[in-house]
């Protein structure tokens, strides 16, 4: 079975619905029509959607309480769909192909009207907590055979995404639509071919900026861009990136064009998690190939993989994770990617005339640290939690201090090259400048890890200043090359 990619149709207007169905129409197979977000007087030029619209159309039209627009009656909602089904045509382009009613919604008539006309009706339950028995309730949406189901609910962690996974393996000869709302289901709507779900809605890239929902929903151009939907299949290799908050990360783009690139069946996506132990048992229930790891976790999942690199377990955190047998070998390819951005800008072999502050004592921090020390630099680390910064200090034999204003005088000391390595100032937190209580010269170098937003709070301050400054990016894509080797097996480049 081949999953179809349903765009939602959120315009006021018949005319705007068209203008955008037009504009994202090579993408998609079928459109839904969500009634509940037209203005009433719309509802008059409903039943000629489908021949205008030239694809299978879902005629929906969802109640506030099922986290739609609608909130009249029952009444008026059952006129409305009876107007969508009203003269129906016996030349199939001319009716809707389905029409989606929640599983109370209770009208022989309907019903009946849409068998007759042969539209299939999608029988939906939309719920804001996940269920104990997914399978369970999938069947119980059913009133009859033909009916599809589709089971929709907001995943509180990535625990609740691995269900919706383990229940798709235990449905035999049975259509279905299973949908993970949120940040956490993402991953799910990417994945849904291997989940076997029929549908996965998309949203308007507009619809989506103007919600802000840019973590939560894909639209369709992205979903066939940049994941490559169409050439998924179950001999797809899935790879992807773990971390507290992912959605955003550019890390997809880097690796998709590589695998694009190379003719590899592979697909790398994001997925976002609570903890190292979730993502790595979706990992596993998956057979996730590798992982890109990043913070929150890449110390905390050491425990927990099979083996580590000798450079990784020194430093103490681990950014790419590789499956071989079902087995996780964790290594760094931090250490190589900063080294290199770092030399590149600032365009000198070691760091033996530099005294350095690494700002904070993360992960990231362990990279930057080991990286500073093979090129001969001194340093200190900085950090609003003390015994962090003396951990890895004393592994360096760095100084250390507490990232305070009562420490400005050693900063000073230390910050003819100033490295930022935490998330204080990344998206959405833009307003946050770890560094607020320190004035540039405009004699240091400063290069930070954040690469979203391309310049932070911080680095406006010191290129004001006359710094010469750099942001993560480069970063990112040395050590994403490094990492893509290990994947694939090949380079990138």
């Amino acid at each position: 079975m081949s999953t179809k990619v349903c765009l939602v149709l959120t315009e006021k207007t018949i005319e705007k619905t068209l203008s955008a169905l037009e504009k994202y129409k090579k993408f998609i197979d079928i459109a839904e029509l969500r009634v509940d977000y037209l203005n009433q007087s719309e509802i008059l030029y409903l039943r000629n959607f489908p021949e205008r619209a030239g694809i299978p159309c879902i005629l929906t039209v969802r109640r506030k309480s099922d986290g739609g627009n609608f909130t009249g009656g029952e009444g008026a909602r059952m006129t409305i769909f009876a107007r969508g089904l009203a003269f129906a045509n016996s030349d199939p382009i001319k009716n809707f192909s389905y029409i989606d009613l929640e599983s109370d919604f209770d009208s022989s008539g309907i019903e009946e009207a849409a068998r007759a006309f042969d539209i299939k009706i999608i029988r939906s339950l939309h719920s804001k907590l996940p269920v104990k028995n997914i399978v369970k309730t999938l069947e119980g949406l059913c009133r009859f055979e033909t009916d599809i189901p589709k089971f929709a609910f907001r995943a509180n962690c990535l625990n609740d995404v691995s269900e919706l996974f383990k229940a798709s393996k235990l449905i035999q000869n049975q259509e279905y639509i299973l949908s993970a709302m949120g940040p956490y289901g993402l991953c799910s709507r990417i994945l849904s071919k291997k989940l076997n779900s029929q549908i996965v809605y998309t949203f308007t890239p507009e619809y989506i900026k103007k919600n802000k929902l840019e973590k939560e929903l894909i639209d369709p151009e992205t979903l066939e861009g940049l994941y490559r939907f169409s050439k998924i299949d179950s001999e797809t290799a899935v790879y992807g990136v773990i971390g507290g908050d992912v959605n955003t990360s550019l890390s997809p783009k880097i690796h998709n064009q590589g695998f694009k690139h190379k003719n590899l069946n592979s697909i790398y996506i994001p997925i976002s998690a609570l903890s190292s132990k979730e993502a790595l048992d979706f990992a596993n229930l998956l057979n996730i190939k590798g992982l890109s790891v990043t913070a929150p976790f890449k110390s905390e999942i050491i425990p927990q993989i099979n083996s580590i690199s000798e450079a990784s377990k020194f430093i103490g955190a681990v950014n790419t994770l590789v499956n071989e047998n079902k087995k996780w070998f964790g290594c760094n390819t931090d250490v190589d990617g900063f080294e290199q951005a770092l030399i590149e800008f600032l365009n000198e072999k070691d760091l033996r005339r530099y005294k350095v502050a690494i700002i904070g004592a993360g992960g990231a921090a362990r990279a930057v640290a080991e990286v500073v020390k093979s090129l001969h630099g001194k340093a200190c680390i900085f950090n609003r939690t003390a015994e962090n910064a003396q951990n890895i200090a004393e592994k360096y034999k760095f100084k250390w201090a507490l990232l305070d204003p009562i420490n400005i005088k050693q900063l000073s000391v230390f910050s003819g090259l100033i490295i930022q390595t935490t998330n204080a100032g990344m998206e959405p937190n833009i307003d946050i400048d770890p560094l607020s209580f320190y004035t540039f010269s405009g004699k240091e170098k400063v290069f930070e890890l954040i690469y979203r937003p391309e310049t932070t709070k911080l680095l406006k301050r010191a290129r004001a200043a006359g710094c010469q400054v750099c942001n993560g990016y480069k970063m990112l894509e040395y050590q994403a090359y490094h990492q893509f080797k290990a994947f694939a097996g090949k380079e990138y480049l």
